[in-house]
């Protein structure tokens, strides 16, 4: 099997998952674990990787391994920290870069070693994500490939089948990362690949099974709605196992899209049979969120309402244990510290534990999933692919996109402002190539000129990324026509509207969401 050491990298699980689905058996460790030393006589582990992570490698209390781990008897590849650690523990020397490195990045090859990496799969797009770097190399290493800036970007060392990337090759923009990883994993380490196959329903209806069993065969559960696809496809497949025991209480916050609501409580009722209860709450919310500009505070005061309301409504559902939610892997990864090293990103209203006086636990089948995966598990379900193929949408809605504070005619103004932009990408038939396409109301105004008239009005931003599983991602390179068109029809059909700018930013360094 291949060993993941998990020193707090938000990518340790896409690193899993990339291993795991070329079809090699993966164990993840954290570093300070009791067994890991026990570990380094394990002959069923036949390579080591090392993840990255959020610390320095001189930090009080940075996560640290045992030297043996290096001494040749497995390769070993590490990852951004990982690389760091390795370097330091070998005597090299780790530095704290003038200029971080974030987002896409073109690597120099430079001619060194490279039995170990094949230099071809370096030739196009990596994914950066680093301030230090390795400055010194450790004896035995040589230089692969430097970034354009000159720092340390491969380094190998021969003799002992260690590899350092300080690029991320498990997220989907660096172009050759899976070639590299499934290199390493097969021909370095020689590790065995699995019959088994990709299909998500399977696994799926065992892990929630398992969570049903504990509820008992009687209980009844409700289920947290949203309206987006993670939520819909978790009730669908707790539906498919209990029938009229899911109570599906589908929320209307006040902040979701154009006619969204009704539109999704047709195709809940219509199309997949869902036992759904609508509840219309959105005055609360918006009560609740009067006068908040905060991110954080938004995000924490809808996460309460919404518990809040699913307490209020349980109460008509007596012999209910659980709540389901939709909750999938970049969720729990970004919003709790899947490591004892990790940090969060950002809170999420459905990710950890209840109040005692709700006294319901968490189904959460889909808690293992990616976004992508989560969109196979729906089409094995037959939910319609047009509504699998909806970007994805935040469980706090537009109060993430309002920047400041929400309030109706805010909302209402963003609500035109997204339905033109998503209207011109179905038009011009851009939808479908990029992974999520909204706008963003800005705090501010701008000058404009509307006839003879000096106007002073909103600004609002355009964000379109590519991405796979909302891990990392890139800006969407629209054709400049595009974005002239959706531009000129914002400011001539929704009043308020003075200004528009593309965010041009990735994620790295920046998230998806603006909040």
């Amino acid at each position: 099997m291949i060993l993941i050491v998990d020193f707090g990298s938000q990518y340790t699980e896409v690193l899993n998952r990339v291993v795991r689905e070329s079809g090699a058996e993966v164990m993840v460790k954290l570093p300070g674990l009791f067994d890991m030393d026990e570990l380094i006589e394990d002959e069923r582990i036949s390579g080591v990787i090392l993840s990255g992570g959020p610390q320095s490698v001189y930090a009080e209390k940075a996560p640290t391994l045992n030297p043996k781990w290096l001494n040749g008897r497995r390769p070993v590849l590490g990852i951004c920290y990982g690389m760091q650690l390795m370097a330091h523990l070998l005597g090299g020397t780790v530095a704290h870069g003038k200029n971080a490195e974030y987002g896409p990045a073109e690597l120099i090859i430079c001619g060194g070693n490279s039995d170990l990496i094949p230099t071809i799969h370096l030739q196009e797009q990596v994914w950066m994500s680093h301030g230090d770097h390795v400055e010194i190399l450790p004896t035995g290493f040589s230089q692969i490939a430097t970034s354009s800036d000159g720092l340390n970007a491969v380094i190998a060392d021969s003799k002992r089948n260690l590899i350092g990337l300080q690029f991320h090759p498990e997220v989907v923009h660096t172009v050759h990362g899976k070639a590299l990883i499934e290199h390493f994993v097969y021909e370095i380490c020689g590790a065995k690949k699995s019959t088994e196959t990709n299909k998500h329903a399977p696994k799926a209806r065992a892990m929630l099974a398992e969570q049903l069993e504990r509820l008992g065969k009687q209980s009844e559960v409700i289920c947290a709605l949203s309206g987006g696809v993670d939520s819909t496809v978790a009730a669908t497949l707790v539906s498919e196992a209990m029938g009229e025991k899911l109570h599906c209480i589908f929320v209307d916050h006040g902040l979701l899209r154009k006619g969204e609501f009704e539109s999704t409580l047709n195709l809940y009722r219509e199309n997949l049979n869902l036992n759904v209860h609508p509840v219309n709450a959105s005055e609360i919310f918006l009560e609740r969120l009067v006068g908040v500009s905060d991110p954080e505070q938004k995000r924490k005061i809808i996460g309460k309402t919404f518990i809040d309301v699913f307490e209020q409504e349980s109460k008509k559902y007596t012999s209910c244990k659980a709540l389901v939610q939709g909750t999938i892997a970049s969720d729990v990864i970004e919003s709790s510290h899947s490591s004892a090293n990790a940090q969060v990103i950002k809170s999420h209203h459905n990710v950890g534990g209840l109040p005692e006086t709700m006294n319901l636990s968490l189904v959460e089948p889909l808690r293992h999933l990616f976004k992508d995966e989560v969109r196979a598990l729906g089409r094995e379900l037959g939910i319609p692919e047009d509504f699998i193929r909806r970007h994805p949408f935040p469980g706090p809605g537009l109060a993430l996109r309002v920047l400041g504070e929400v309030t109706q005619d805010r909302l209402a103004l963003l609500r035109d402002v997204d339905s033109v932009l998503i209207d011109q990408l179905k038009r011009e038939g851009k939808y479908d190539a990029v992974w999520q396409a909204f706008a963003v109301l800005l705090p501010v105004k701008s000058v404009g000129v509307k006839g003879d008239g000096r106007s002073y009005d909103s600004v609002v931003a355009l964000r379109c990324v590519g991405s796979r599983d909302g891990m990392t991602a890139d800006w969407s390179k629209l054709p400049l026509e595009f974005l002239a068109n959706v531009s000129r029809r914002i400011t001539n059909e929704v009043a308020g509207i003075s200004r528009v700018v593309y965010d041009i930013t990735s994620k790295p360094p920046a998230t998806i969401e603006w909040e």
